[in-house]
């Protein structure tokens, strides 16, 4: 096992990924933000505590349970299950969807599988804290906390306050 981000780097990470996200979008007017379950939705969180120091603006949340758009599944939802109390409309916003980790893509595809069916965003981005390589598809996340080149045989685990009582990224063979 090899650390690759420790506390304080990810909130670097975090940091950095809030202020791209404000630039690009030139505010945070119509923005939404949706954590996809599990870790994506602390990350999440975190990104919108960022955006409220620096803009004073309350971003929606939304958590988003992508397993029924998963293509690796045999069955599908007909409509995604949206589990947030704000009952967050995707429909004309720039809808941010927040993960840990990208490797293949395909979360990210269930994901907006998930929120098309959801309703018609303006745009939508992609944050992942680590990208790690080997697409299967051609998705790419607009924002990244750190690149991790790895290999197939790899593994990286991002543990979270939240979920695992830590913030730390590892890497395991």
């Amino acid at each position: 096992m090899k650390i690759l981000m420790d506390d304080k780097a990810i909130n670097r990470a975090i940091t950095r990924i809030a202020h791209e996200i404000i630039e690009n979008n030139k505010g945070v007017q119509d923005l939404v933000i949706l954590g996809i379950k599990t870790r994506g939705v602390p990350l999440a969180k975190c990104i919108i505590k960022k955006i409220k120091l620096i803009e004073n603006v309350d971003v929606p949340l939304g958590i988003l349970d992508i397993t029924f758009y998963r293509d690796d599944l045999n069955h599908k939802s007909i409509h995604p299950i949206l589990n947030n109390k704000l009952n967050v409309d995707v429909k004309n916003k720039t809808v941010i969807l927040v993960d840990d980790v990208v490797f293949t893509g395909r979360t990210c595809r269930a994901a907006l599988d998930a929120v098309m069916a959801a309703g018609r965003a303006r745009k939508v981005q992609f944050v992942a804290l680590v990208d790690r390589g080997h697409r299967e598809l051609p998705l790419t996340p607009d924002y990244v906390g750190k690149n991790l080149p790895t290999s197939k045989n790899e593994v990286v685990h991002v543990r979270l306050v939240e979920t695992d009582g830590e913030d730390i990224v590892v890497i395991t063979n």
